[in-house]
């Protein structure tokens, strides 16, 4: 290594940027590359989200309809034939909790759960979670088991 054959480390050596609105000389004097006239020629000029250069914008020109409601609770559902699959496999004996669920991917952490009655269950369980449908109440206690809300 000499000092004639030093060069400085990879990206350490960024290139200028053009230097815009110093004298006609330059060749970027003048309109300093922002053409003639309109709102983008002007200092302070931000496109606002949405904009369509003065035409009426998509989101004002679709009409409005419903509402969301902002007290909605979302409940994920789980049905009976689901927990029947869990005691066919052994991993449910005599309770199902919320946490059962979990550990089976049946549920998320922070989901409330609610029990649907579609399948047929044949086990006599004790169901904790937060909801039941009438029909899977009905099935779980027709069963012999518990169902409990949380």
């Amino acid at each position: 290594m000499e000092l004639h054959n030093l060069k400085p480390a990879e990206g350490a050596v960024q290139k200028e940027g053009k230097r815009v609105g110093r004298g006609e000389g330059s060749g970027k004097g003048g309109t300093s590359t922002r053409g003639h006239k309109g709102a983008k020629s002007r200092s302070g000029y931000s496109k606002k989200l949405g904009f369509e250069g003065g035409q009426m914008p998509l989101q004002r020109r679709v009409p409005k309809f419903g509402f969301k409601n902002i007290n909605r609770k979302e409940y994920q559902g789980v049905n009976l034939n689901k927990l029947q699959e869990l005691v066919d496999k052994g991993i449910v004996k005599k309770e199902v909790t919320l946490e059962t669920l979990i550990e089976n991917r049946l549920a998320h952490k922070n989901d409330l759960v609610k029990i649907l009655g579609n399948g047929e269950l044949k086990a006599s369980l004790k169901v904790s979670v937060h909801k039941f449908t009438a029909s899977a109440k009905a099935a779980i206690e027709a069963a012999g088991g518990e169902a409990i809300n949380l």
